[in-house]
């Protein structure tokens, strides 16, 4: 299982970003796929996630109207759109899954929110 993450940046508040999580090595559209981020000296969060076929879509309060997740089962890809961005969304973003009860983890996209 590889998960490959893609789009992150630096971007101003109010401003937008797309993230691209390209994953291969097990059947993408068969699995749940999440977005998790991690800012300095604070624990992982759960932020979205979206069930193999896309119907149902989970979001975090803290992001909940602001970022839309989605996929494209074709391209074995998922996508975090993120919008009116804060300085509080400044983290690490990360891809998962669970395969056979194993958590897998792309190494990460910086999104930094700043003037």
């Amino acid at each position: 299982v590889q998960l490959v993450e893609s789009g992150g940046g630096l971007v101003q508040p109010g401003g937008s970003l797309r993230l691209s999580c390209a994953a291969s090595g097990f059947t993408f559209g068969n699995y749940y796929m999440r977005w998790y981020r991690q800012a300095p000296g604070k624990e992982r969060e759960l932020v979205a996630g979206i069930l193999s076929g896309g119907g149902r879509r989970d979001y975090a309060d803290s992001i909940k109207g602001r970022f839309s997740i989605s996929r494209d089962n074709a391209k074995n890809t998922v996508y975090l759109q993120m919008n009116s961005l804060k300085p509080d969304d400044t983290a690490v973003y990360y891809c998962n899954t669970i395969v056979k009860t194993t958590h897998y983890w792309g190494q990460g996209t910086q999104v930094t929110v700043s003037s």
